[in-house]
Order: structure tokens, then C-alpha cells, then sequence
């Protein structure tokens, strides 16, 4: 096997690609803090029972595990930065008030998470911890439409679901809260047939509502249809009208409702929500709300908060044009090195010519290059 092939899913990125990534990440950066969110860094390994506090099948098998030679216990490799963010508000920051945190860095996956995904995601996310209100779920999904506005995506659709509808369904059946997890996994499927199977051991109402959430899909009006087929319960009737509330705080944008849309990490516990764009099968943006994650960590707190990956966002950006450059020849003279600075410091790009080699870069264009005339250097405009 040749030296320089990369595993599956696996991939260098090259200039162009790299830099317009990097600038995205600058931006996005800049434009949460304006929002005051303070930016934290957690650690690319952690052990185990850190990375997931909450127990998560699909978690699980994405995330490398390695054995740590310092303390012999199991360590992970991490496959989403979320739960390390709690950990740090939850243990570290121990704060009484609103936090607000974000982040930038790698995950690594050792299965791709949708069609065509690499397995090294470039993350970036936003939280919000001690607040319950609906007031942050609304915060934190304007934050995240107005991310992919950022990167120059407008054209945007907006899955809403809400993960205590389900829990709240199955709570008066002990066979099917029992059996959650396989409900789960094929409600992600999608697998209907194997859906059908599963719930004819529950309860007649709760087998009535499971199904009915599998038929819960569509625009806002499907809420109204939520509140006559689904058990009249406070919570449920409450959750619907937080989708409505998001749904309705988020104009301009089209907004689709799937009630039986449980895509996201096993942790969530209320409000999510995904963003698509045209020419990407997978989700751009995901987040909800997630607020038992820092028991595990001995300090509960309300938490909402989203992610997405840059380089599947960066894909679907045009390549950036060339940026204009100065062209320099190679030499020792105080005055050139004088003249190279002072560009330099003033935003220019400057490129020595090394000698016996042209100018040979894609990332740059020079349009203007600088000339011995005399016992001086001046800059001349390339034609």
C-alpha cells in the first residue's frame, strides 16, 4: 500500500480549501463573541466516562478508544465537543449565572456520520448554560441561521422536533420505556416495518401515539394536528408550543416539522433542531437542548446549544479568488528589507523570489512587483 494513502473518509485539505475554512472560523468566532460568548479549548483525549456522561449507543460507536499508558484506564478520542463544554461550565467554571461558551476544533469519527462525510470533522459550536427559559432555545437558533448567513448561505430549511414529546409518550408504558433505545434506532431508520413489530407489545395508547409520530411531518400546521392525535398531557402540550414558538421566531426561512425526527445525540432532552441548504444530504447545523448532561458532572444545569461542521460548510462555498500580492527579489539591502517590512505591516502581501525558482503559487496573485531603479526600490504594476 502506497505511503501517502489516507484512511477512507480521511483527507488533507489544501490550500484553497484550508484557507477559506480558516476564515470561516475566524468570522463565526468574531461574531459570537459580539454576542459575549467566551471561547474555551477542551482537550482532543479524555477518559471515557467524561466524553459520554450520558449513555449513547450511537456515540459509542463512532468514538476511537485508545487505553491510556499513564493510568491504564480506557480513554476516547472525541467525537463531539458538546459534553466537554458542559463539563468545563459544570466543573470548572462553576458559575451561578448565565455562561455563555463556544469552540472551534477537531473530532475525530471512526465511522463517517452521513453519505459522502469526512471522518475528521472541523467543529464549531455555541452554548448557553443556566438559563430554562425558551428565551435561549430562541438565542441559540437565531445565532445558528445567522452562522450560515455568515458563510453566505441563504438558502435554508429548519427541522424542528422535540425529544420529550417521545419520552412523554412512552412514560405510562413500562414495556416501552423499557424498550427506548430499539424505538430509537429504528425511528432513526426510518424502519417502519420494523416500528410496527416493536410497538404491538405496548400499551394501545402509547402504540396509537408512537405511530402517530411517525405521521407528525410538515410544515406548522402539523402542530395543531399534534395536539388533537397525541395524548393530552402538560408536557406534550407544552412542548408543542415551544416548536411553535421557535417555529414562528424564525422568519424567512422554511420550517419543517417532524416529531418523530430523533437524529441528533441521545443526550438531548427538550427543543432540536437541524439546518439543511441545498447540494448537501446532510445536516449543515444541529442543536438542542440538553439539560441533564451536567448531572454526570455533579452540577445540573439548563443547556442549549449547537454545532456544525466548517469543512462540509466550506465545500459548498465558491473558491476564493486569488488574493493580490507583491512580488520581491531575494537581497540583503537594508532598504528593501525596510520596504518588505512596511508592506508587510501595513496588511501586503510580499513574496520573496527565491533564486532559480518563479513564482509558482496558486493562493496568490501579484499584480505588483518591486525594482531596483537606481540605489532605490520602488513598486511597479505588473500588466
Amino acid at each position: 500500500m502506497p505511503n501517502w494513502l489516507l484512511p477512507e473518509n480521511v483527507a488533507d485539505v489544501l490550500p484553497s480549501e484550508a484557507r477559506k475554512t480558516e476564515e470561516l472560523r475566524r468570522a463565526l468566532l468574531d461574531n459570537f463573541r459580539r454576542y459575549g460568548y467566551e471561547l474555551v479549548a477542551p482537550p482532543m483525549l479524555e477518559y471515557l466516562e467524561s466524553l459520554m456522561p450520558v449513555p449513547d449507543a450511537d456515540l459509542d460507536l463512532r468514538m476511537f478508544k485508545l487505553i491510556d499508558q499513564l493510568s491504564g484506564r480506557t480513554m476516547g478520542v472525541r467525537a463531539d465537543i458538546t459534553t466537554q463544554v458542559a463539563r468545563i461550565d459544570a466543573h470548572l467554571l462553576n458559575r451561578r449565572s448565565v455562561t455563555r461558551l463556544c469552540y472551534a476544533g477537531s473530532v475525530l469519527h471512526s465511522r463517517p456520520s452521513g453519505f459522502h462525510a469526512t471522518r475528521e470533522p472541523l467543529q464549531i459550536g455555541a452554548e448557553i448554560y443556566g438559563h430554562a427559559g425558551l428565551e435561549a432555545d430562541v438565542e441559540i437558533q437565531a445565532l445558528a441561521l445567522q452562522s450560515l448567513r455568515l458563510a453566505g448561505l441563504d438558502d435554508v430549511t429548519l427541522d424542528l422536533s422535540h425529544a420529550g414529546i417521545l419520552r412523554a409518550v412512552l412514560s405510562d408504558d413500562p414495556v416501552a420505556l423499557g424498550r427506548r433505545a430499539e424505538l430509537i434506532a429504528l425511528l432513526r431508520a426510518k424502519d417502519m416495518p420494523g416500528l410496527q413489530v416493536l410497538v404491538s407489545g405496548f400499551s394501545d395508547s402509547v402504540r396509537e401515539a408512537v405511530l402517530a409520530l411517525t405521521e407528525l411531518n410538515g410544515d406548522i400546521g402539523v402542530l395543531e394536528q399534534a395536539r388533537k392525535r397525541l395524548p393530552s398531557k402538560p408536557s406534550i402540550a407544552a412542548a408543542i408550543e415551544e416548536l411553535a414558538t421557535l417555529a414562528r421566531s424564525a422568519p424567512g426561512v422554511r420550517v419543517n416539522i417532524d416529531l418523530a425526527d430523533l437524529s441528533g445525540y441521545q443526550y438531548e432532552s427538550g427543543v432540536t433542531f437541524a439546518l439543511y441548504v441545498p447540494g448537501l444530504p446532510n445536516a449543515v447545523a444541529r442543536g438542542g437542548r440538553y439539560d441533564h448532561v451536567g448531572e454526570a458532572f455533579g452540577r445540573a444545569r439548563p443547556a442549549t446549544g449547537f454545532s456544525m461542521d466548517l469543512r462540509e460548510i466550506a465545500r459548498l462555498l465558491p473558491s476564493a479568488a486569488p488574493a493580490a500580492a507583491i512580488r520581491a527579489p531575494w537581497g540583503q539591502s537594508s532598504e528593501l528589507i525596510s520596504l518588505i517590512a512596511n508592506l508587510r505591516d501595513n496588511g501586503e502581501i510580499v513574496i520573496q523570489t527565491l533564486p532559480g525558482h518563479a513564482h509558482d503559487q496558486q493562493e496568490f496573485a501579484c499584480d505588483r512587483e518591486i525594482v531596483a531603479e537606481g540605489e532605490k526600490f520602488i513598486i511597479k504594476q505588473l500588466h
